[in-house]
């Protein structure tokens, strides 16, 4: 008998089917939250769950008693409560590496549009509001050999330092390891401390996972120590920044501008952000292209049928669930 899969929401027929050749694959047909209650009923008798966007809290895994693998799809996990997975000895796995350039390529493209007005400028011509060219009209900041700060320095915070590169940027970084030297040498890329790091960064780009540490980590007081001319990017997470601090410091002109893919009460956001013009906003696509949203549903489907086959997921969260001779 064929063991049951529950996808939390519609994914690429691809992997739906890559699933089925293993599995009884049920899943939601809508690409719409699952209330904890519809999630609790859907999830009941699943030995596997395939997440997509939806928060696997203590209720859903009390209710899913044959549950052995949660495979997220996203590199982040703090929709999962992971310790009260690890607890019941169930498999939590993620998609690391699939998604890395695809959300560089966005907060690179945030930085530019923050720096260059794009978003200003398209609303002016839409509007009909330009009339003539005129010499004073929407001047931004240039992003060349200009010093990029990068909160963060994984995968992702590399592939914006590789982009960085093009535009002759200075990079420095801050993270909890120092990584190795060659790729410090390679990518041109300097350690500092945090405070440093915000004093220094004309744009400051976080790529940190959310953490008990790394919550509200970007508050008043690191807002205060930027300069009055830099810029924020964030496509990691929205809680990472306190975001009633980084409207008080656009109002006041302690920063220049942002640019949000992400935001700490999604999908609501601090009222004050729709109506600032230095701010560009976009809702939470740091990995939605064709190609990565594939690899990343392709990616969760090989790690949910590993588990499930009693191998070691090529993307394990929790290896301590693992036996000694599994794998």
């Amino acid at each position: 008998m064929k063991p049951l899969v529950f996808i939390t929401r519609p994914l690429p027929p691809q992997a739906v089917e890559f699933l089925a050749t293993q599995c009884e694959v049920r899943m939601h047909s809508e690409d719409a939250a699952l209330t904890e209650s519809q999630l609790v009923s859907a999830c009941a008798d699943a030995e596997g769950i395939l997440v997509v966007g939806a928060k696997i809290n203590q209720q859903v895994l009390r209710a899913a008693r044959p549950l052995k693998i949660v495979a997220n799809c996203g590199v982040g996990y703090d929709n999962i409560d992971v310790a009260a997975c690890t607890e019941r000895r169930i498999l939590v796995t993620n998609t690391p590496g699939v998604l890395d350039d695809s959300t560089a390529d966005l907060a690179f493209a945030l930085l530019l549009a923050t720096a260059r007005r794009v978003a200003e400028g398209d609303r002016l011509v839409r509007e009909g509001r330009w009339h003539e060219w005129k010499w004073n009209l929407l001047w931004g900041a240039d992003v060349h050999h200009k010093t990029l700060g990068l909160l963060g320095f994984g995968r992702i915070g590399q592939a914006v330092a590789r982009r960085a590169q093009g535009f002759s940027m200075r990079i420095l970084y801050h993270s909890r390891r120092r990584v190795e030297e060659a790729v410090e040498r390679q990518l041109g890329a300097g350690r500092v401390d945090l405070d440093t790091l915000l004093r220094e960064s004309d744009f400051l780009s976080i790529h940190v996972p959310l953490t008990s540490e790394t919550r509200r980590l970007i508050g008043a007081r690191e807002l205060a120590l930027m300069k009055p001319s830099a810029m924020l990017i964030n496509t990691a997470r929205g809680k990472v920044v306190d975001e009633e601090a980084l409207v008080q410091a656009l109002d006041k002109k302690l920063i220049a501008g942002a640019g949000l893919d992400v935001f700490e009460n999604e999908p609501q956001l601090h009222p004050a952000l729709i109506g600032m013009t230095n701010v560009v906003l976009t809702p939470h696509i740091g990995s939605a292209s064709h190609e990565t949203r594939l690899k990343m549903a392709m990616c969760s489907a090989e790690n949910l049928l590993a588990g499930l086959a009693g191998r070691r997921p090529p993307n394990i969260v929790n290896p301590e669930v693992l036996p000694n001779n599994r794998g």
